[in-house]
């Protein structure tokens, strides 16, 4: 590993992609479980703030399949600018961010700074947010956000009719950064991933997309898994890492707004990011979606806390 990489905390309170209010304390929440460990990690660790546009969540909702996407496209601008400018300035960006479709700003912006390079993503997450507005359930874009990073439409499997105005978003979204797709079927696996719907699964099964299941990180061991994981993005140039914080198990904490069981376990999750930012090509991480609001004495953010802490140490050598 590529000792002495001093990270940059960006913090994003942005919720306005999730279906659940919350998540735009997740950022605080993580501040105030530091406080009650009596650390100073956020004295020594300044952060850039990207500014948030949930005031939009008090307006009308404009498309009943793509809920708030001129905000979401505000937020991926916006946070892409911060991520490409931090990684110029040769930081590790270390993300905070309210609901997991920041997670597409994050993966324009190391596109924006490294147009040249092969990105490969770990998406550690019960979820797989492949939906389009073409197939989305919900309306919610943080189910969305792989979808445009990956520049699907998944049309195969359409149930929605769209209107104008929304398909001409969904394209601007996708296209953010003026580099589409951000990252290939072939470069993008999954961990922990248990609760997806037929239109995602379909895409999953059809681009041979990898999955470590909580089961087999925890038969065959974190070391093992996470040695695979590299392996198979070996091609890569730049890997980027999100943690959601829905990967742990709910017996843990509740403090996320789509809580799965059959997650991971504290030591489980910080062993995997521990032994992945080891690599010298991971470039940024991010967590997300700590919902204090749904949480019991503020443990899903105590835990995010404890993992980000040696995360730090692990990558500063402090």
């Amino acid at each position: 590993m590529k000792k002495g990489r001093q990270i940059r905390l960006i913090e994003v309170k942005s919720e306005v992609g999730a279906g659940t209010r919350g998540a735009s304390l997740g950022v605080d929440a993580v501040k105030i479980a530091a406080l009650d460990y009596r650390s100073s990690f956020f004295k020594n660790h300044r952060s850039i703030n990207i500014p948030d546009d949930n005031s939009a969540l008090f307006g009308m909702i404009e498309s009943r399949y793509a809920k708030r996407i001129r905000s979401v496209l505000k937020m991926y601008e916006r946070i892409g600018a911060g991520v490409r400018d931090s990684l110029k300035d040769g930081k590790f960006p270390v993300m905070i961010s309210g609901d997991h479709s920041n997670a597409g700003g994050t993966m324009a912006g190391i596109r924006m700074a490294y147009p040249d390079s092969r990105l490969g993503v770990i998406w550690i997450d019960a979820h797989a947010d492949l939906h389009s507005p073409y197939t989305t359930p919900s309306g919610n874009m943080h189910g969305m956000v792989l979808a445009s990073a990956l520049a699907e439409d998944n049309i195969e499997n359409k149930v929605n009719d769209l209107d104008y105005e929304t398909i001409e978003l969904w394209e601007r979204l996708k296209n953010v950064g003026d580099i589409t797709p951000k990252v290939e079927y072939r470069d993008l696996l999954f961990m922990t991933l248990r609760d997806f719907e037929e239109q995602e699964g379909y895409l999953i099964k059809k681009n041979k997309v990898k999955n470590f299941t909580t089961s087999e990180i925890k038969k065959i061991g974190i070391t093992k898994i996470c040695r695979e994981a590299l392996k198979h993005l070996s091609q890569c140039d730049k890997i980027y890492i999100t943690f959601d914080v829905d990967a742990l198990d709910p017996t843990i904490s509740r403090g996320t707004g789509t809580p799965v069981k059959g997650g991971l376990n504290e030591r489980e999750a910080a062993d995997i990011i521990l032994e992945l930012v080891q690599n010298e090509k991971v470039c940024c991480l991010e967590f997300t979606e700590i919902n204090p609001t749904l949480d019991s004495e503020n443990v899903m953010a105590e835990t995010v806390f404890e993992i980000l802490q040696k995360v730090a140490r692990q990558l500063e050598i402090i």
